[in-house]
């Protein structure tokens, strides 16, 4: 009787600095399988949870791309860099103390519910076959359109200027450095996003994932049972 093909999902807790690449090379060399892949890149400086595919089951990651997430992070006022994160020098754009949690809810509103929306050019996205991240690092500008993305919560879990404290609850294909570009927009003193965790994709939460050193440790464990 022939096995049935192997295919599991992983919900892993992605380290900070890691890529979402770096997980998915880690699983495969630890299974030694060819076919692994995540379900929604996040970046190096973010951390919270990483579905990996493994073997049939990444026939699902379109499935799972398109659920709703959930991130709770840290905006900085006051000050921006290129790509909206740590991964840029900070520049000093305008000075925030006159603002209150008021001015920045005010400011929320305008980036809730069904809006168009940049991507940052220090992104994944390709544009012309080619990844924008890397002509942004070459110095080229490349024209980002504005695409249609859905933010159903931005709540502000707690203001202690210049940060905000955040949790956003928002559709596919929502990057939240472009929420910290338009913000510091709107309230005329430049953000950046200092801090940033996805905690829910879909159904699945980040209390549910495994660090990923100790699921490694785990399917070694698994492979060495079953010689």
């Amino acid at each position: 009787m022939q096995e049935e093909p192997y295919g599991e999902v992983f919900l892993i807790d992605k380290p900070y600095q890691w890529t979402s690449f770096d997980v998915v090379k880690k699983v495969r060399n630890a299974l030694r399988i060819k076919k692994v892949g995540h379900a929604g890149t996040l970046d190096p400086l973010a951390t919270g949870l990483l579905i990996v595919c493994v073997g049939k089951k990444t026939k699902s990651i379109e499935s799972y791309m398109a659920k709703e997430k959930e991130y709770t992070g840290v905006f900085v006022l006051g000050k921006t860099t290129e790509s909206f994160d740590l991964e840029k020098e900070i520049i000093e754009v305008a000075d925030p103390s006159h603002l209150t949690i008021a001015d920045v809810e005010s400011a929320t509103k305008q980036l809730s519910g069904d809006i168009m929306q940049v991507p940052p050019m220090h992104s994944a996205i390709k544009v012309g076959g080619k990844r924008v991240y890397e002509s942004a690092r070459k110095g080229e500008e490349v024209k980002m359109d504005a695409r249609p993305v859905t933010v159903s919560e931005f709540e502000i879990v707690k203001f202690e200027n210049p940060e905000v404290h955040f949790r956003i609850v928002c559709s596919k294909g929502t990057y939240i450095r472009s929420l910290a570009r338009d913000l510091g927009e709107i309230l005329e003193t430049g953000a950046y996003m200092s801090f940033l965790t996805r905690t829910r994709i879909g159904e699945f939460r980040l209390e549910d994932a495994f660090d990923l050193m100790d699921l490694i440790e785990k399917i070694k464990n698994r492979q060495n049972e079953n010689l």
